[in-house]
């Protein structure tokens, strides 16, 4: 977040609205919250200019695309292996859809989406031959029950 800004019930509303609905109008939003289309304007403007709303996007079916094989791989670093400079590596592979950096055994958890499961070994291979790399642990995703899920926000 760029800085701390203090919201209210009405900005939770209007970004929880806007996870579930990228899309909705001004007027839409304004309606659902009781205010006029101005002023949910100004309020979103506000939202992103602090930096809580990063962005907006297109939810793509990956099968649509030809990318049939989902995967969660772990990448367990060297001793030596600068964390940053990997993340700098990683980010030049397409196939990464997600890297999350975490606590445990491994030091990152990627998601990987590729057409196949040839093309999930050429991405191992080439995760385990990135400089920092000590090893790959990999789970093959069967099906999805759901993602990018909406959840309720937090209460303050």
């Amino acid at each position: 977040m760029k800085g701390s800004i203090l919201m209210d019930a009405v900005d939770r509303q209007l970004i929880q609205a806007l996870r579930e609905n990228g899309r909705a109008s001004y007027a839409e939003l304004g309606r659902l919250v009781g205010l006029s289309g101005p002023s949910v304007t100004d309020r979103i403007n506000r939202l992103e200019q602090a930096g809580v709303i990063t962005g907006y996007r297109a939810t793509v079916a990956p099968t649509a695309l030809g990318l049939g094989v989902t995967a969660l791989v772990g990448l367990q670093l060297s001793d030596a292996a600068d964390h940053e400079d990997v993340a700098m590596r990683l980010r030049d592979l397409d196939e990464i859809e997600d890297c999350w950096f975490i606590a445990g055994e491994d030091s990152y958890m990627l998601k990987v989406r590729v057409p196949d499961v040839d093309g999930l070994e050429r991405t191992i291979r080439r995760l385990s031959g990135t400089t920092g790399v000590a090893r790959t642990r990999t789970t093959i995703v069967l099906s999805t029950k759901w993602e990018n899920r909406v959840g309720a926000l937090p209460d303050e």
